[in-house]
């Protein structure tokens, strides 16, 4: 959903050209994986961090267009609210420039826009769910310019025919109506790419399934939403109910939503395209000139523009990806399970967990998927969503654990084999996943902190709960832009 789409309306005819160009794209898409004409031989990985921007108060700017324009690079962009942005890293080898390569060159971005943005009043800040945000916040005026934004929420409230409810029940109960889809822009996340071989892409796209809820347990960084203390995640739930094209009677009949984990472990990459075009009406059928069959009679690569738009509208919670670089096509996997921040750090310590058990558990003799139902993966997401840390875990051989236990028995160990075997050695491993190591001994990650401190806050100073949320933001920003894992911030 990346790209630029002009402000418009629909007719039966554009539905049904669109339709008859995803199944030309699905085709081609099947030829080319029959003729193996996937880039395979030097597979990159990438990162997208979605940052939320406040004033000097740690209250939501909605200033993204002004600040983009102060940042003025080419890889950041807008997102769907105007206190959105989103920055996308440029794509590397897992072990390019040695350990600190990719620390470097993240927190250098996120150093140069936050000056820039400064300029403008404003700050950034990486986390699941800005605390500090309202209910009014995310009304109507609150959606970003770009008219792909407008479009997409037009559309999803004509296939709806109703207003949004959202409702979540943590330590408080939120109960509320929308008449847009910007509570979506609440969800900041972070998005870590593999590109796979399509022949191993079923394999790793079964792994990251199956670790979904371990990752989540591990980094929740969301428990506040409109001032109400819900889950460890609450972007988990949010997100896809802000995006739920189904009135209450559609999804009785048993409709898939367009959040979805999915319901079955697949064999081929090919599996996710065809339930996308079976299982999904297009929200955006804007349909382009090129032909692929055509394109791939006379030996180019097709762009397969229907496909990857269609793609872009259905948000699995790892989304299959086709893209075409440097005149190669390649396939790869868009992990997006996990929110953003706190910080860079923490941020590079969960990617080197997902990298490395992802490769673990593909190099096991018995995958993981083989011995677990799909649905226990699924309970496993939602659990960790709502308890975080705490969550207990189902995995084959070991029942239901603590998160934690099972991290540092048996997932960890498999996470440092990924990584050797994907070439970074010990002294290079340690730290990263040393970190993962220490917010399973202490029990702490952004949600745990942000609860605590919070009550301390609200405790000792007796300031009101927003006032309470606010100078706990502020002290996030703080201890953020000092880039110390999460699991030694203080609470005082």
């Amino acid at each position: 959903m990346g790209r630029d789409v002009p402000a418009l309306t629909f007719t039966r005819e554009d539905r049904r050209q669109y339709r008859f160009k995803m199944q030309q794209c699905l085709d081609a898409l099947a030829q080319m994986l029959r003729e193996s004409r996937f880039e395979a031989e030097r597979p990159q990985v990438g990162l997208e961090i979605e940052l939320n921007l406040v004033d000097d108060r740690a209250e939501p700017a909605m200033r993204n267009t002004d600040a983009l324009e102060a940042i003025a690079d080419p890889a950041w962009d807008t997102e769907l609210g105007r206190f959105n942005l989103e920055i996308n890293i440029a794509p590397r080898r897992l072990t390019e420039g040695g350990p600190d390569a990719w620390e470097s060159e993240i927190r250098s971005a996120l150093n140069h826009a936050e000056q820039r943005a400064r300029s403008i009043g404003t700050h950034l800040i990486m986390t699941g769910i800005l605390p500090t945000l309202r209910h009014e916040d995310v009304g109507e005026g609150a959606l970003s310019e770009n008219p792909r934004y407008r479009l997409l929420n037009d559309q999803i409230f004509a296939a709806r025919g109703e207003d949004l409810h959202i409702e979540v029940t943590g330590v408080d109960r939120l109960r509320t109506y929308a008449d847009t889809i910007t509570p979506e822009a609440a969800c900041t996340s972070t998005q870590f790419h593999l590109q796979v071989d399509p022949e191993d892409f079923a394999a790793y796209w079964n792994a990251a399934q199956a670790i979904a809820g371990v990752q989540v347990a591990l980094a929740a960084n969301s428990p506040f939403l409109f001032g109400k203390e819900l889950w460890h995640e609450t972007r988990i739930p949010l997100f896809e109910q802000a995006t739920d094209t189904r009135p209450e009677e559609i999804k009785v009949q048993g409709v898939r939503p367009r959040v979805w984990f999915g319901e079955r472990w697949i064999t081929s990459v090919f599996d996710l395209f065809e339930e996308n075009l079976r299982y999904f009406p297009a929200l955006l059928p804007l349909c382009d000139d090129q032909d692929p069959a055509e394109t791939l009679l006379r030996g180019d690569i097709p762009d397969l523009g229907e496909l990857t738009l269609h793609n872009g509208t259905i948000y699995r919670w790892n989304r299959p990806v086709y893209a075409v670089s440097r005149d190669k096509p390649h396939v790869r996997i868009e992990n997006r399970v996990l929110p953003a921040g706190p910080t860079v750090a923490d941020t590079l310590a969960n990617g080197a967990f997902y990298y490395g058990l992802t490769r673990g558990l593909v190099e096991e003799e018995r995958p993981a998927w083989s011995r677990m139902s799909f649905s226990a993966a699924e309970d496993n997401l939602r659990t960790a969503a709502r308890y975080g840390i705490d969550a207990r875990l189902y995995w084959p051989g070991m029942g239901e654990v603590p998160a934690a236990e099972l991290v540092l028995r048996r997932l960890l160990p498999l996470a440092h084999r990924g990584l050797e075997l994907s070439g970074m050695d010990d002294a290079w491993r340690e730290p990263l996943l040393g970190i993962i190591e220490q917010r399973c001994v202490t029990g702490r990650n952004g949600a745990v902190w942000q609860k605590e401190m919070f009550h301390h806050i609200d405790a000792t100073a007796h300031c009101g709960r927003h006032e309470a949320l606010r100078r706990m933001t502020q002290q996030y920003i703080d201890y953020m832009h000092l880039n110390a894992p999460v699991h030694t911030w203080p609470v005082e």
